[in-house]
């Protein structure tokens, strides 16, 4: 099973976004999205919305890697700058603790330029499910 492929085809939300999956294997993820009109906010930058969907597309990459059915528990986003329209944004997850249980990640979410523009944790709880395509 591929992951990027799987969650590219069956991660409508994100898709509808224009996030994918880019990059996975054992050790990171890699999410991308261009920002465009439709993700702007009322302050004509790009809403948080938008930018959690790109960074928990990126968590839920690595943390089904294995495939082992994991769902996201607990996320916490910090803002640190404006992401504008044209931006060409890339969320990169990796592994805090990679428990079989209960795995943590951190992903840093940044632009074209490599500025940060927002960090991102999430913790997931693995099921004993494993995933089909």
């Amino acid at each position: 099973m591929d992951i990027r492929e799987l969650l590219n085809r069956n991660d409508r939300f994100a898709a509808n976004a224009g996030c994918r999956i880019t990059e996975v294997d054992e050790q990171h993820a890699v999410a991308e999205m261009t920002v465009t009109a439709e993700h702007l906010n009322g302050g004509n930058v790009c809403q948080g919305g938008a930018l959690f969907t790109l960074a928990d597309l990126a968590i839920a990459a690595l943390m089904n890697n294995n495939g082992q059915l994991t769902f996201g528990i607990s996320n916490s986003i910090m803002y640190v700058s404006s992401a504008r329209e044209g931006d060409q944004l890339r969320a990169e997850a990796c592994h805090v603790a990679n428990h079989p249980k209960v795995p943590s990640v951190e992903v840093r979410v940044t632009n074209q330029e490599g500025r940060l523009i927002c960090h991102v944790t999430g913790i997931g709880y693995r099921k004993a499910v494993t995933l089909s395509p």
